[in-house]
């Protein structure tokens, strides 16, 4: 095992320490990327792409839908690309995603509180005080990230509606917190939803986005004319940004800074959330990807692959091309789809 020189310093672990686990210190990215199975979390950096040795497997946050200069790069390195947020489990759920959705869905509500508090922000009060109600939050989505952020903003004494195409989860969410959570259907061919969800855009001091297609762009729902429905210094916290975001003037942020007006509204649209909050998040992503990371290692990866379907379904590309369908339909390209089937056994 090779570890990167200062990879957990921002958290806490020292290079001794991975050494004192039996871990190889690599001083130079190279050789990092010389080895046959490389675990990252963000996709591949442009300073990282010459590096990649052709037959290799790196496993990591891939996010190849919305980059096609990081696809061209991926495909012509035929490097086998794994990624961490289509990998499925037995019961089709997503267990590597999931815990980063969950940390981005209860940091979402704070985020957007600070937005509401900066210069262009409305200086809404996210709790309400006294006879003053709390702020309004607009949920659009009822996965990992939206039921977290809903029961987080409900907690802080906000007035939340949550919008989703599932049912069973609208009907869970709404069963948690009667009294302050809201939950409607969402349909683009039914005009009553959409006037509804028409309706609370424009009520909303807070829209939190927190739409997932695996492996797909994400849908954009709100149009640019819906927000300039909405009242000046309103937040939107796209948590989807990742896979494009969900709004027409959603575009990617970075930590260092994470918001910027359009239309009279504060958009925060940072790519990689749980990097606030980065111990937290490096103990639950290592704990989630253990299992497929030990599995790729000990089996190989493409024995690991035909033995469980649920990681197969997180192959994004093999040897220099697309097999994932989501991935080959937002590319424009042939889906070579079980490619890694073919791989010596």
């Amino acid at each position: 095992v090779v570890v990167a020189s200062g990879a957990g310093a921002r958290v806490g672990i020292d290079d001794s320490a991975y050494a004192r686990a039996g871990a190889r210190i690599a001083h130079v990215a190279a050789d990092v990327y010389a080895c046959e199975l490389v675990a990252k979390v963000k996709e591949l950096q442009p300073e990282e792409w010459p590096l990649l040795k052709a037959g290799s497997t790196i496993c990591g946050f891939a996010q190849l839908n919305r980059d096609p200069a990081l696809l061209d790069a991926v495909l012509r390195a035929r490097i086998n690309a794994i990624a961490f947020e289509a990998v499925r489990d037995a019961q089709h759920a997503l267990p590597v995603l999931a815990p980063m959705s969950r940390i981005a869905g209860r940091l979402a509500p704070f985020v957007a509180q600070e937005a509401l508090s900066s210069d262009a922000g409305s200086g809404v009060l996210l709790t309400g005080v006294d006879a003053v109600a709390g702020a309004h939050v607009v949920v659009v989505g009822a996965g990992n990230v939206g039921a977290q952020a809903a029961a987080v903003a409900a907690g802080m004494g906000a007035r939340v509606d949550v919008f989703s195409r599932g049912a069973a989860r609208r009907e869970a969410l709404a069963a948690a917190d009667p009294s302050r959570i809201t939950t409607h259907a969402i349909a683009g061919s039914d005009s009553a939803c959409a006037a509804r969800f028409a309706g609370a855009i424009a009520d909303a001091d807070v829209v939190i986005g927190a739409v997932l297609e695996p492996g797909r762009l994400s849908p954009r729902l709100i149009t640019r004319s819906m927000l300039r429905t909405m009242r000046r210094g309103s937040v939107l916290v796209d948590v989807g940004i990742d896979q494009g975001g969900i709004a027409e003037t959603s575009r990617m942020t970075k930590l260092s800074a994470p918001t910027y007006v359009d239309e009279g509204i504060v958009h925060s649209c940072v790519a990689n959330l749980p990097a606030r909050v980065a111990r937290t998040a490096t103990m639950a992503l290592a704990a989630a990807a253990l299992p497929l990371l030990r599995a790729l290692a000990s089996l190989g990866v493409a024995a690991a692959l035909r033995a469980d379907a649920g990681w197969a379904a997180g192959v994004m590309t093999w040897n220099g091309e697309v097999v994932h369908a989501g991935l080959a339909h937002d590319a424009g390209l042939p889906c070579a789809a079980g490619a890694w089937q073919r791989a010596a056994r």
